[in-house]
């Protein structure tokens, strides 16, 4: 595949978002108030997530794109001890709340021809409903990616969806007709009841690698790449995103080194 070809591509971006924030810190002792660990912050780092980190990932790649969600602010702190690098808590805001769903006029407010592919990112949070997918389908005949929490797949008919294998096992429904790729976390991917074995790296962190797989796959495929190779490209990028703490996006670099 011809990396700087990915500039080439124009994509939307479609899906929930939130910022990811990270406190590093160290605890040194135990609060005299009740038996809980002190956790003294040294520093602070804010990341985009979700679909944001689905973006940042097509930026990094230097893939053009436009980018739909939510108006609502989601928060996910992590609290990590920064010399083992475990994480110590997660505190979410915002997170339980379901969004507003995206608004039809946001959609034909942008020529959808313009675009090379798009991308659906959704987190079952309220964004992504069945009117918005049946405008979506019914004005765009090029490739659409999904990847999804839904249990009721149906309504990404002909979509090319990306599940983990959790997210598999609690599906109740899938289109008719569809291409299905599932991710095994260390263990790769499988399509068509192939498995694509993914690099076996010494991991820190798995946050984000399946937003890193799902947009490497897609930019693999809208440069006509078959399915064996776009999943072997992900499983690639994701087994970098695995080895840096915190949501990492590959860089041309990066890639240039594979």
């Amino acid at each position: 595949m011809d990396i700087q070809q990915l500039k080439f591509l124009n994509v939307l971006v479609i899906g929930d978002s939130c910022e990811d924030v990270y406190y590093f810190g160290k605890v040194e002792r135990i609060s005299p108030e009740a038996p809980v660990p002190i956790f003294n912050i040294i520093n602070r780092e804010s990341l985009p997530g979700m679909g944001a980190n689905v973006r940042n990932n097509l930026n990094t790649l230097g893939i053009k794109n436009t980018f739909l969600t939510n108006e609502e602010h989601i928060i996910k702190e992590r609290y990590i001890d920064i010399r083992t690098k475990h994480h110590l808590l997660r505190v979410d805001h915002g997170d339980n709340i379901p969004i507003s769903p995206l608004n039809i006029d946001k959609l034909l407010n942008h020529n959808l021809d313009v675009y090379d592919g798009i991308l659906i990112v959704d987190y079952d949070k309220g964004l992504i409903t069945k009117s918005n997918m049946d405008f979506i389908l019914s004005n765009f005949n090029k490739p659409i990616f999904v990847d999804s929490k839904k249990i009721d797949l149906s309504i990404f008919e002909n979509c090319i969806i990306k599940i983990n294998e959790t997210e598999n096992l609690k599906v109740e429904k899938y289109p008719s007709t569809c291409e299905l790729i599932v991710t095994l976390g260390g263990k790769g991917a499988v399509w068509k009841n192939e498995i694509f074995p993914a690099k076996q790296v010494e991991v820190f962190d798995i946050c984000g690698a399946g937003d890193t797989f799902f947009s490497a796959m897609s930019a693999a495929i809208l440069l006509g790449e078959e399915f064996p190779f776009a999943i072997n490209f992900a499983n690639k990028c994701a087994s970098i995103s695995v080895q840096k703490l915190g949501t990492y996006a590959p860089t041309m670099e990066d890639l240039n080194n594979l």
